[in-house]
């Protein structure tokens, strides 16, 4: 799913780098706010290397083959380190394996970071529950999962079949494009049950792997 170069106009991918930079400024203000910024940097290399082998891993669902992204994964448990993993990953993707491009490593870093940090936050809203039960966190690691995927597919479908050079066949690539996102469907499935099962796994052997910032809850009528 990553878009490669020669695909979108000089002008989205300028603008696709300005806004991987202010994302990875702003994810990098949030890491420095923390109380031990350096803490969270082993569990962020290790699954820097996962996402950087996941596009290796393809998995042939007709009628096309797609491959894993786990960056709602990312999100899920590395919170604002998501986005500069997603960058650093995609940019040794390009060079090693020819998947995107430099021109646009800003639009993919985008495309896949933002939904990450996106479902980071989605995450958290388990803390609206009084109660952090396993059947809370997984519904919610699995929305997660599953939407920071989704969403960055809606954000590449609209990249790319809005940007559609004039000399291709449009009919024929647009086919191929809604094949494509059908294709990628069971995935999107397949990563948010992935995400529960690891977060619920993380949750019973090292919980603080997991942890966020608690969110603020109204008080109950017996607890005024």
């Amino acid at each position: 799913m990553h878009i490669a170069d020669g695909i979108l106009p000089a002008k989205v991918c300028i603008g696709g780098y300005a806004i991987a930079g202010l994302a990875t400024w702003y994810s990098l203000r949030q890491i420095n706010r923390q109380k031990n910024p350096q803490q969270g940097i082993p569990k962020a290399s290790l699954l820097t290397a996962a996402f950087f082998v996941a596009s290796g891993i393809s998995i042939p669902i007709p009628p096309a083959s797609v491959h894993f992204v786990l960056n709602g994964l990312l999100g899920t448990i590395l919170g604002y380190y998501a986005f500069p993993a997603i960058l650093i990953g995609l940019f040794f993707q390009a060079q090693m394996f020819g998947h995107g491009g430099l021109t646009t490593l800003g639009v993919n870093a985008t495309m896949m970071g933002i939904p990450a940090i996106l479902a980071y936050h989605i995450f958290q809203l388990r803390y609206l529950f009084r109660e952090q039960k396993p059947v809370i966190t997984s519904i919610f690691a699995f929305l997660s999962g599953a939407i920071g995927l989704g969403l960055a597919l809606m954000i590449f479908f609209i990249l790319v079949i809005s940007n559609l050079p004039a000399e291709l066949d449009n009919m024929t690539e647009r086919s191929a494009l809604y094949g494509l996102m059908l294709s990628h469907i069971p995935l999107i499935m397949t990563e948010g049950i992935f995400t529960a099962m690891l977060v619920i796994f993380l949750q019973r052997v090292k919980p603080e792997l997991i942890k966020g910032k608690v969110a603020k809850r109204m008080p109950l009528k017996d607890e005024i």
